[in-house]
């Protein structure tokens, strides 16, 4: 049977470098979508690609691809 969902989306505040911002901007614009939907696939792309989920590193503790 059909379901219709809505997702639940919640605000949060990030700081970004304005080099980044400007990129994003572009890109958005470029691509008829909204900043902040840019912003969640990137997010979600990165973490879907992420070689060791949640594991981190030595030193500063990112995780590397």
């Amino acid at each position: 049977m059909f379901k219709v969902e809505k997702p639940e989306y919640v605000n949060k505040t990030f700081r970004i470098e304005r080099s980044l911002l400007t990129r994003l901007e572009t890109i958005a614009q470029r691509e008829d979508i909204s900043i902040n939907s840019l912003v969640v696939q990137c997010c979600q792309y990165a973490l879907d690609d992420m070689d060791d989920k949640g594991k981190k590193t030595s030193g500063n503790g990112r995780n590397r691809s």
